[in-house]
């Protein structure tokens, strides 16, 4: 800890930068696949402290590498970048500047975070028995993602270890949450294309009525985590869109379903997919319908591993305290940090952002959505924490 402790110190000193960079980023936003600008600015900051850069790794992704002083392990850190397509509605000097675009997750904090890490690091590098390796990451909103496609270029050749960390809204300032196992889950999405038969309201006995069949789809889907899924593991189905006809009196010929299933056990989200299928097949062939269904297989779920979930919640306590150190309780959102838990262990942990004081209470994806900034130092902490485990000998 003797030896943390200037590098933690060292990082308190760099808070007003981050605080400027995060808030340049949160100025000028870029949406996902769409990121030119932001990844041209953090290749620049990386190259300035002397660290191997790579560019659009996988697509618009930013590798950096820094070579220790000494032979060791590799350690690396994730942070994303890209923005969301809400409109900015925080009244805030550095509220967005670009229309329907903001960073309304945090990526930009993430961001700031990982290149404070970085000017520490860079510092003490002729003390480190290893090297650590800072994944600038794009386009973590959109399936696909970014993660995939980086792994796929060799964003983890040679890593031993990787930690990512997401400041969280709804978890209030200073404290830290993490948990060994599942923490988020596995995201996919459908579309369901119904086709009956259109014609006159007044005569709904000569059509095949989508809507009726649509709505009797809706309950029936219902039905399969309530009787068909193990009720001691968790699953969502969940119906968002529901498109069909645009006259009172005019029975349409389709309809539409959209929706997403969160699940974590792989055993559940093979049931779940092939029990939408089922369900819908005999739903619409029962009315005389028919059915098309896209499944649209998103992001597998986080799985943190365990020791080095016992690593992050050990190296938090002398930063916030071990009472503000608490277990997760995972939740139904995705994150395509699982790639990368799939590749190498790691961990994925979340520090709090709330903070009434500063209006800072909106939900991630919120148009008003802010956290406090102080949050950089606590996630910037713990990463720094967390390489000098594996590399301060």
């Amino acid at each position: 800890m003797k030896r943390l402790n200037p590098m933690l110190q060292r990082l308190e000193q760099f808070y007003e930068e981050m605080v400027q960079l995060r808030r340049e980023l949160h100025m000028y936003p870029e949406l996902s696949f769409q990121e030119v600008e932001t990844p041209r600015k953090i290749a620049a900051i990386h190259r300035e402290l002397g660290l191997d850069v790579r560019t659009e790794v996988g697509g618009r992704g930013v590798v950096a590498t820094l070579r220790g002083g000494k032979p060791g392990p590799t350690v690396a850190l994730r942070a994303d970048f890209d923005a969301l397509p809400i409109q900015d509605e925080k009244e805030v000097d550095y509220k967005s500047r670009v229309p329907g675009v903001m960073h309304a997750c945090g990526h930009d904090l993430h961001t700031a975070t990982l290149i404070g890490v970085a000017r520490v690091l860079v510092e003490r590098k002729e003390e480190l028995a290893g090297n650590v390796v800072f994944i600038h990451q794009f386009a973590e909103e959109v399936s696909p993602g970014g993660a995939k496609p980086m792994i796929e270029d060799g964003c983890l050749d040679d890593v031993d270890v990787i930690y990512g960390y997401h400041v969280w809204a709804g978890i209030p300032y200073g404290e830290v949450r993490v948990t060994e196992g599942y923490m988020m889950a596995a995201v996919d999405d459908f579309i369901i294309h119904i086709e009956g038969k259109g014609g006159h309201g007044a005569t709904p006995h000569v059509t095949v009525d989508p809507i009726v069949v649509g709505s009797q789809l809706v309950l029936n889907l219902q039905q399969i985590v309530s009787r068909r899924v193990d009720p001691l593991k968790p699953a969502v189905l969940t119906v968002g869109s529901f498109v069909s006809g645009n006259a009172f009196n005019v029975i349409p010929g389709t309809a539409q379903l959209r929706g997403t299933i969160r699940s974590f056990d792989d055993d559940v989200r093979a049931l779940m997919e092939q029990a939408l299928k089922e369900v819908t097949e005999a739903t619409c062939r029962a009315a005389g319908a028919k059915a098309r269904i896209e499944f649209l297989r998103g992001y597998p779920a986080v799985n943190n591993h365990a020791e080095p979930t016992k690593w992050i919640e050990e190296a938090a306590k002398p930063i916030v305290g071990a009472d503000q150190v608490k277990p997760l309780t995972p939740i139904m959102g995705g994150e395509d940090f699982a790639y990368y838990l799939q590749k190498v262990p790691g961990t994925f942990f979340f520090v709090g952002g709330e903070n009434s004081e500063l209006n800072a209470v909106y939900p991630h994806h919120h148009p008003k959505f802010d956290v406090d900034e102080r949050a950089m130092i606590i996630g910037g902490k713990v990463f720094l924490a967390a390489v000098a485990r594996h590399l301060l000998k």
